[in-house]
Order: structure tokens, then C-alpha cells, then sequence
């Protein structure tokens, strides 16, 4: 079965950093580019951050931009963001998305989703 799972979700205090991973299964996933969004209710999933195949070309939206990294192992199959500075309005369910081709934006060029893993933004 192909998916994508996400982990590391938690509660941070504002200002903390924590560390989300998505891992593939049945597949692999260096064959994509893949991106991690994030969602409140009521609310659209808004693109975070997004890393080509190869590890060398990413993009960040500019409300995290040089507080988050989005990083890759293809040896482990996973790609990672790691959050630090967070902020209360921070607090949404991120998601793992992947697509074949180049790092977009868009959160619907991205085909194909984890179930999403929850962080909680609370001192």
C-alpha cells in the first residue's frame, strides 16, 4: 500500500521548536518532491514549506522562512520540517503532501497525502 505518514506532532510552548517527520510506505519517495502544509479548521491547507527530490531546491512561505527547515533522507525514505520560534497561531494539522515534477506552491499540484499529525501551540 502507497502512503505517506506523518509523526512528531505534539504540543510546543510559543518559541519552542519540534520536529515532524513524514516517512514513505510502499514506495519511494525520492522520486518526488514533496511539500508540507498546514490546516486550522474552517480554513484552506496553506503551503509551508516544499523540498525537490534531490534535496536541492526547496521554498518556504515567508511567514516561516527562516524559522523552519524542510529537510530530506532519501537513504531513510522520510523528509522532515523542523520547526523552531513557533508561534500560537501556528497551531494546525500538518501534512505531508508529494508530486512528481518541480517544488510549487500550489497546494493542489501536490497529488498525494499523509493523514496529517497535529501540533498544539500552548505555553
Amino acid at each position: 500500500q502507497v502512503r505517506l505518514v506523518e509523526s512528531g506532532g505534539g504540543s510546543v510552548q510559543p518559541g519552542g521548536s519540534l520536529r515532524l517527520s513524514c516517512a514513505a510506505s510502499g514506495f519511494t519517495l525520492d522520486y518526488h518532491t514533496n511539500g508540507w502544509f498546514r490546516q486550522v479548521p474552517g480554513r484552506e491547507r496553506e503551503f509551508v514549506a516544499a523540498i525537490a527530490r534531490s534535496g536541492g531546491g526547496t521554498a518556504y512561505s515567508d511567514s516561516v522562512k527562516g524559522r523552519f527547515t524542510i529537510s530530506r533522507d532519501n537513504a531513510k525514505n522520510t523528509v522532515h520540517l523542523q520547526l523552531s520560534s513557533v508561534k500560537p497561531e501556528e497551531a494546525a494539522v500538518y501534512y505531508c503532501g508529494g508530486r512528481y515534477g518541480t517544488v510549487v506552491t500550489r497546494t493542489g499540484a501536490y497529488g498525494f497525502w499523509g493523514q496529517g499529525t497535529q501540533v498544539t501551540v500552548s505555553s
